[in-house]
């Protein structure tokens, strides 16, 4: 009997000590991203989920407060070689990190890895896949992406007189209809605009795409400042400050004006009405894409995802493994319905969570028909700094501080500075 307990004591302390090593073998992965409120609320919910369903691999999210942070923090944590093994990152930082040789070569794990066919690639909208490479190769993953669109008042176009299901789908159509759903202050309701405009790069980069231009050429050469930025450009500056039919915002002061109804149509990002179904929204509310003009194209914005170098194989799988999970078919599906940001994959928008969220939201069907026609930022190092300094000139621009060509002008010659310093001139 004395020889029987022996035994068992030593299976269990032998059963005890395999499952302190299986839990050792537990793969760690430090996650940083810039994702807050309701959308990170999300993004932590699916990490759970994945953790749960992979218990060899733990992601632990870090979010940080805000993008530009989000790039500071990561700057100073690569230069002490304390960087984490996952973060979001936009085009433009990951082509700063693969100049410093700091990411992991997607195309690397790509050709090692047999379950993720090139079929399975070419399932993903074009558009992300171009915006991930970079001279010729991949060293991010689409993540989080978003396009511009517009939310609107269907009251507000019911008592103009206007169809509350139909916006307006050209620029010309636009400056329309905000003339028709701009009054004066009266005993029953205050001053309304049409509509309303913050300053903002990436609604600068979609209008000069749709006037025909581009921010840079195939050379890297700035040519924002050329007759189709003029023309994005004052096309807002003259419906705030001549016509008068859209007023100036700043920062969040756009979308709580049109909550609050004081302005009928509010251009934001897909993801605005993520933010806006936190407060109550007291109207009929509709979702269009963008109006065109002499294009149709619509600029993609939100952050990719990297994995950095840390000498650890296992960690660079168990990375690889997390950014597969979130971008099969079933989670970015789910991401999308339930974020508003876009499925990243075309399979995705046949399945039952998108299906039945466009039967919900109909309206939505025209925002995701913008990645037919999709372009993206600037992959160039040098944007960083050339986006905060085109938002600066654009500023000095509706402030009537430059000329809107001397504000173009401006922002043309400090991205070339900034090209000029990447290249070490």
């Amino acid at each position: 009997m004395r020889r029987l307990s022996s035994l068992i004591l030593i299976l269990a302390l032998l059963v005890a000590g395999c499952g302190k090593a299986a839990k050792s073998d537990k793969v760690h992965i430090r996650f940083w991203h810039g994702l807050s409120g309701p959308l990170g609320d999300v993004l932590n919910e699916m990490i759970v989920e994945f953790n749960k369903t992979h218990p060899d691999i733990e992601v632990i999210a870090n979010p940080i407060s805000s993008y530009n942070a989000l790039q500071q923090k990561l700057s100073a944590s690569l230069q002490v070689g304390k960087q984490p093994d996952l973060a979001q990152v936009f085009e433009s930082w990951a082509a700063k990190y693969q100049q410093d040789e700091v990411l992991v070569s997607i195309d690397s794990l790509l050709a090692n890895d047999p379950d993720f066919t090139e079929e399975e690639l070419a399932d993903f909208y074009p558009v992300f896949l171009q915006s991930i490479t970079y001279q010729g190769k991949k060293w991010s993953f689409p993540f989080n992406k978003s396009v511009r669109a517009y939310f609107y008042n269907k009251d507000a176009f019911y008592r103009a007189g206007l169809d509350p299901n139909r916006f307006p789908a050209t620029w010309a159509e636009f400056e329309d209809y905000c003339r028709k759903l701009t009054s004066p202050k009266t005993k029953d309701r205050g001053e309304t605009y049409g509509a309303n405009f913050t300053v903002n790069e990436w609604q600068f980069v979609n209008l000069i795409h749709q006037a025909g231009g581009t921010i840079m050429d195939e050379n890297d050469k700035p040519v924002l400042n050329s007759p189709a930025g003029l023309e994005a450009l004052n096309y807002t500056l003259n419906l705030v400050n001549k016509e008068k039919t859209a007023k100036a915002s700043k920062e969040m002061d756009g979308q709580n004006a049109f909550l609050a109804g004081t302005v009928a149509m509010f251009e934001g990002s897909s993801v605005s009405i993520t933010w806006m179904r936190q407060q109550p929204i007291n109207f009929n509310i509709g979702y269009a894409p963008l109006p065109t003009y002499k294009t149709n194209k619509s600029a993609i914005s939100g952050a990719n995802i990297v994995i950095f170098k840390s000498g650890d194989p296992k960690k660079e799988k168990a990375a690889w493994e997390f950014i597969k999970w979130f971008t099969d078919t079933e989670q970015t599906a789910k991401w999308s319905a339930r974020t508003c940001y876009m499925p990243l994959r075309k399979s995705a928008m046949k399945s039952k969570t998108i299906v039945d969220f466009l039967n919900t939201y109909p309206q939505f069907r025209g925002i995701y028909a913008q990645l037919d026609n999709a372009v993206f930022e600037p992959q160039h190092p040098a944007w960083f700094v050339g986006r905060d300094e085109l938002k600066k000139a654009l500023e000095k621009a509706k402030e009537g501080m430059l000329s809107p060509q001397a504000a173009l002008d401006e922002a043309a010659a400090k991205l070339q500075e900034a090209i000029d310093r990447e290249a070490g001139f």
